[in-house]
């Protein structure tokens, strides 16, 4: 299963990730920073596993982050 994995504490708040998949992400209001919906919290390290099918979707939002904070596994 495919997992999208985010180093929030790197993360620069410039919210690409929330306008290509608003479904995954929303923006902090308190920080400003990208909050990865319903993840597994380790260690400043977010893991949310998605299905197959939102992945190739997953893989643009990874190219797309300027501070490359996002993986997908």
């Amino acid at each position: 299963m495919p997992k999208i994995i985010h180093y929030r504490d790197k993360c620069i708040g410039c919210g690409i990730c929330y306008e290509m998949q608003p479904m995954f992400w929303r923006m902090s209001k308190k920080d400003g920073k990208a909050t990865l919906i319903k993840a597994l919290h380790k260690k400043g390290i977010y893991i949310l596993d998605i299905n197959e099918r939102d992945r190739e979707e997953s893989i643009k939002v990874v190219e797309a982050c300027p501070a490359k904070v996002i993986k997908v596994n």
